[in-house]
């Protein structure tokens, strides 16, 4: 008996573009499952409970692709080229989580996951930065919106709304472990500028100084003075 391959679900996502002409833009970008002729499959929940879960989850994965392929703005406006990619960044501040010692009523595998998740909404509404003029408050509304809906194409539940939970926490930094991982954030971006200077040759004093009297803990200033020392002998190295 021949038995015909149902054709693979696709997720087509339309990721938003920031645009100094916010009255323009949806705070929110679809997520369309009904391309490549995608319809919802009507297999009994018996049989097809556990397919369905595999089947958001890679939904979800797939939409989540677009972290490793949208690179960060930030660099991109300076003239980098090749530079990081979103994911890059996450990766690079749950490692930093990883390997903290530990501190003092601080949950480590939360700042993990809150690293992890914390510019996840990047995959639909993109990489905003200052230089696109959009109001603080308009980027969390946006990413919140772009949040509710990749939870929706996971398919709610514990899962989704822990993810909700994270980056709320991190948005809102409210918690111990928020504070960190926004610490991490910062020193992350410094690290990856130093990189880049020593790399291209070139000063990229803004992203320093942007950091400056901003970290909240003593493992952010302690990790961010010494990428700072660093950088001062490579300076110095430089004007001989």
């Amino acid at each position: 008996m021949a038995v015909k391959l149902s054709s693979p679900r696709l997720v087509s996502v339309h990721a938003q573009n920031p645009s100094l002409d916010s009255a323009n833009i949806s705070p929110v970008s679809s997520v369309d499952r009904s391309e490549s002729g995608y319809a919802p499959k009507t297999t009994p929940l018996s049989v097809g409970t556990e397919a369905s879960s595999s089947s958001l989850a890679i939904d979800f994965l797939t939409l989540c692709h677009r972290l490793k392929t949208t690179k960060r703005k930030g660099w991109i406006n300076h003239g980098i080229k090749g530079p990081e990619s979103i994911a890059d960044h996450m990766y690079r501040m749950a490692l930093m989580a990883l390997i903290a010692s530990d501190l003092p009523g601080v949950n480590r595998e939360r700042c993990i996951k809150i690293a992890i998740v914390h510019d996840i909404a990047e995959a639909i509404v993109g990489d905003i930065t200052p230089s696109d003029g959009v109001p603080k408050a308009e980027k969390s509304q946006r990413e919140q919106a772009a949040l509710n809906e990749m939870c929706k194409v996971l398919g709610g539940g514990l899962r989704a709304e822990e993810v909700k939970e994270l980056w709320a926490e991190y948005e809102n930094n409210s918690s111990i472990e928020a504070n960190v991982v926004k610490d991490f954030d910062k020193v992350e971006m410094i690290l990856q500028a130093l990189e880049y200077e020593m790399e291209h040759g070139m000063v990229l004093d803004e992203f320093f100084l942007s950091t400056e009297g901003k970290l909240q803990t003593e493992i952010g200033k302690s990790w961010a003075a010494e990428i700072k020392s660093r950088r001062n002998s490579w300076l110095a190295t430089r004007h001989n």
